[in-house]
């Protein structure tokens, strides 16, 4: 690719990454949206993270097979209680990476 065509590249990508939140944004400020529409935009993002990390703590290998007793489900679930009582996320990063290098020198 041309020099020309890279720095197109760059702005198309930075543009697709940056309309989608700026246009939202933009419409919906100052406006008062309902109360379910706003518990619903709420839970979104929990919902993106258990997407993406679901399918990582219950399968493995390839092909892909449901696995339940690995390691990085056995570390998830305490240290997801653990962030559930303290509400503090050093504290939970610390502590997972933590039991993750337990289960990794017992596994």
């Amino acid at each position: 690719m041309l020099e020309k065509e890279y720095i197109i590249l760059i702005i198309g990508m930075g543009l697709v990454t940056y309309l989608p939140r700026l246009i939202p944004l933009l419409v919906l400020s100052g406006r008062n949206l309902p109360k379910w529409l706003s518990e619903g935009l709420d839970i979104i993002p929990v919902a993106i993270l258990s997407a993406i990390l679901l399918p990582l703590l219950v399968t493995s290998g390839e092909p892909k097979r449901i696995e339940f007793f690995q390691p990085e489900l056995l570390v998830a679930i305490p240290t997801f209680i653990f962030a559930l009582k303290t509400r503090s996320l050093s504290l939970t990063i610390v502590l997972g990476m933590l039991l993750f290098w337990i289960a990794s020198k017992l596994m």
